[in-house]
């Protein structure tokens, strides 16, 4: 398998931001996901712009605060796990990755030790 191309066998979708916020990459899942919003045509866009308040808010606190954030999601019968977290090269802060993958409605938990 190709380092480079395996993004974009993943079931998963990935979106990547720059420190402004502007879409610097999409895998192909992600394109197809955020079809009817543009796909491809959001590299260059900005993240702020492609969502409303409040969420425009709670992303804008995830440029602050540099955090990762964890939520699911219920949407035409389909669940999903959102995982946001920072990027960074070295010390410095380079923007915001997203994953988005659909997970089952009863999810096994295991704790182990």
């Amino acid at each position: 398998m190709n380092f480079i191309t395996w993004p974009d066998q993943l079931a998963a979708a990935i979106t990547i931001c720059d420190e402004n916020g502007i879409i610097i990459y999409m895998n192909e899942k992600s394109k197809t996901i955020f079809a009817k919003d543009g796909g491809a045509a959001l590299i260059g866009a900005s993240l702020f712009d492609c969502h409303p308040e409040p969420s425009r808010t709670k992303l804008k606190n995830l440029f602050h605060t540099r955090q990762p954030n964890a939520y699911t999601i219920e949407k035409d019968g389909v669940k999903k796990m959102i995982y946001q977290a920072p990027w960074f090269e070295g010390e410095k802060f380079k923007g915001l990755v997203e994953f988005s993958m659909e997970i089952p409605f009863e999810l096994p938990h295991f704790v182990r030790g």
